[in-house]
């Protein structure tokens, strides 16, 4: 479903990605680990085209990374994105921020639009907080819209960039929660986190990546029980004893 061969990043001088190779097959959750500056939102992006990339490969369902214009539009609806900010339009209600995509992108008639953001408010637990603003909303929530929101454009893949970094710690858990639902239901998913209760128990794979590079790809069992490498060892040891 993704497949990234040999990408190299730079900004500037800095070398962010190197070489990675990696893949997701379809219904399978890639949980991305590793220390701050590693290249794991760098990565995420470029699978969007938010970074382009200096060499390499990027594919989605098959197809090449287009490099702008109308493919790329549709390559992005294809791909829901899910931020650590959760960029809602603030003069839009939750209904509304959900219902914008399909109508602009996919063309929906407003009356379906509005029938297909309330079923996917409903499935993150929110549905009775349609007609509100995002300022109205706690953090916790207004991700969960902008969940919704990369839903309702029907997304083949789910990219997810430290969706839970912005969040009061007791808001974490009910993100994490629609996540693993999403997980659950077969959802194509690639997620950069710090939780690793949440790799644990939704990943299929985990990848843990540390200066720019692919340490470790293993299953999480081996990754938090074994880990093969010593900067993995060392991560762990600094974030398990917290």
């Amino acid at each position: 479903m993704i497949s990234v061969s040999a990408v190299d990043k730079f900004f500037g001088p800095l070398h962010v990605l190197k070489d990675i190779n990696l893949s997701v097959p379809r219904g399978q959750v890639l949980v991305v680990l590793g220390p701050s500056g590693s290249g794991k939102s760098t990565l995420c992006r470029a699978i969007n085209r938010l970074e382009p990339i200096n060499s390499g490969s990027i594919e989605v369902d098959g197809q090449p990374l287009p490099s702008e214009g109308k493919e790329l539009a549709r390559l992005r609806s294809d791909v829901g994105m899910v931020f650590q900010q959760f960029n809602l339009f603030a003069h839009k209600t939750i209904v509304e921020n959900v219902m914008l995509g399909p109508i602009k992108v996919r063309r929906l008639p407003k009356e379906e639009a509005r029938t297909l953001a309330m079923s996917l408010l409903e499935r993150v637990g929110i549905a009775n907080q349609s007609e509100k603003y995002p300022a109205q909303l706690s953090g916790g929530q207004q991700q969960r819209v902008a969940i919704a929101r990369a839903l309702a454009m029907k997304p083949k893949v789910m990219l997810f960039d430290e969706p839970t970094s912005a969040l009061d710690p007791e808001m974490v858990q009910e993100v994490l929660d629609v996540m693993t639902d999403l997980a659950k239901e077969g959802m194509t998913m690639l997620v950069v986190t710090h939780e690793m209760g949440f790799a644990r128990k939704a990943a299929h794979r985990v990848v843990f990546m540390a200066d720019g590079e692919v340490v470790e790809d293993s299953t999480p069992e081996e990754f938090f029980t074994k880990p093969k490498s010593d900067r993995a060892k060392d991560f762990l040891g600094k974030i398990l004893t917290h």
